[in-house]
């Protein structure tokens, strides 16, 4: 059945039409949700709180365009909300104590592409958000321009540029902080 076939059946209240649609869009949702948050818990809340978004808001989806990009769009905001939400408390908590947040585990990396992929996600993280989404949708999501840009909800040439922009910025992290990665990687 076609995928416009079952978002019309959903929208009209077929709980079983829409199944088949969480089925084919989760994985790609909660891996961009760990992207963001680096916690599979909090990627299973918001891959949950994004189907259950969408579900409820399907009468206000346009059946022309493709579901993934919708989907990745709310799961991207809800992410980076939740990421705001615990930075701020990160920050309060800082404040209150007036001590550093305990640094994050490490965990012992086995191989050496798994240690490369591992600074590269950090080095990642170090953008701020907007860079990091269109890289996590671009290259690690492995959308296409134009599904980039539907999910982010902006032309294809708005996609590049920032696209253009945001792997300058890496560039210049993964020389700082990373140099081991610029031998091994041309970004």
């Amino acid at each position: 059945m076609e995928e416009s076939d079952l978002i019309q059946r959903a929208t009209k209240g077929d709980a079983a039409a829409w199944e088949p649609l969480m089925l084919a869009h989760q994985e790609p949702v909660f891996r961009l949700a760990y992207l963001f948050l680096g916690d599979s818990d909090d990627a299973e809340d918001i891959t949950q709180e994004t189907f259950l978004r969408a579900y409820h808001n399907l009468k206000r989806f346009d059946l022309t365009r493709p579901l993934r990009p919708w989907l990745l769009s709310i799961a991207a905001n809800l992410a980076k909300n939740r990421h705001r939400s615990a930075a701020r408390y990160l920050a309060a908590l800082t404040r209150s104590f007036r001590a550093e947040p305990p640094a994050s585990l490490d965990v012992e990396q086995h191989t050496s592409q798994n240690q490369d992929a591992g600074q590269l996600w950090k080095a990642v993280q170090q953008l701020n958000m907007d860079d990091q989404q269109v890289i996590y949708l671009r290259f690690f999501l492995d959308l296409s321009t134009a599904e980039a840009a539907q999910a982010l909800d902006v032309a294809d040439g708005t996609v590049k540029s920032r696209l253009n922009r945001a792997v300058g910025r890496l560039r210049v992290i993964v020389k700082n902080d990373f140099p081991t990665l610029s031998e091994g990687f041309e970004i």
